[in-house]
């Protein structure tokens, strides 16, 4: 099975995905778009799955980080672990919207049950910054650690996506909870720190909360189950 892409550079081509392995995907990747490749993070519970697997290929890569200012103390304390232990070429970026000038203008957004509210505020604090990013950094090839059982529009995407003229690569899009923990340990990876707590998936401290018994899906956890996707990956 192949999937046919075109860019700017190459009118068409194939790409055998159909058990592609997850270090071969990140070779054809940086083959196909060089210095216009870059890895986002969000240093979550999962992350360092795949910025090992991308380092390892392309050492200088460059990591993006969209730092909301509404992070966990130990999300701070896990990236500074993952950059010292990977090397990682870091580029942080935040919204040119103070969190307190945006709750002044806005007020808290989280705490509404609005979707266009968490929209809104997904588009000042992790949307922007990430165009920002991709823009400045000049990326053609986007990786992400996204994978299919996390929410129902995941389970439809394919390992490699077209976004307007960049190029969405999903290394370990079907990678199970179990594949992730095996690789950590086989790597010597360290967990976030608020796996212990009982977190399945992380993001800003005032809209994630530790996974409970009667939650039917991981992302409950996050802005209590109103709004699965951040609008990043739309």
């Amino acid at each position: 099975m192949s999937l046919l892409i075109s860019t700017p550079a190459v009118d068409s081509f194939a790409v055998p995905y159909s058990g592609l392995s997850s270090e071969n995907l990140i070779r054809w990747a940086k083959q196909e778009f060089g210095d216009q490749l870059a890895v986002s993070t969000s240093f979550g519970i999962q992350s360092s799955v795949t910025l090992k697997l991308v380092t390892d290929v392309m050492p200088e890569i460059p990591v993006i980080w969209v730092d909301t200012g509404y992070l966990h103390e130990e999300t701070h304390r896990y990236a500074d672990q993952l950059t010292s232990q990977l090397n990682l070429n870091l580029h942080v970026y935040r919204s040119p919207i103070s969190p307190i000038e945006m709750e002044a203008r806005f007020g808290k957004l989280w705490d509404s049950d609005e979707v266009a509210d968490l929209n809104l505020y997904d588009q000042i604090r992790k949307v922007e910054p990430m165009q920002r990013a991709l823009d400045d950094l000049d990326v053609r090839g986007w990786i992400s650690g996204l994978r299919s059982s996390q929410t129902q529009y995941r389970q439809k995407l394919p390992p490699i996506k077209r976004s307007g003229s960049r190029y969405r690569i999903y290394p370990i899009l079907e990678w199970t909870n179990r594949d992730t923990y095996q690789f950590m340990q086989r790597h010597d990876l360290p967990q976030h720190p608020l796996f212990e707590q009982g977190y399945v998936t992380v993001g800003d401290q005032h809209s994630s909360r530790p996974f409970r018994l009667d939650d039917t899906d991981e992302r409950d956890t996050r802005f209590r189950g109103l709004n699965q996707e951040c609008g990043l990956h739309l």
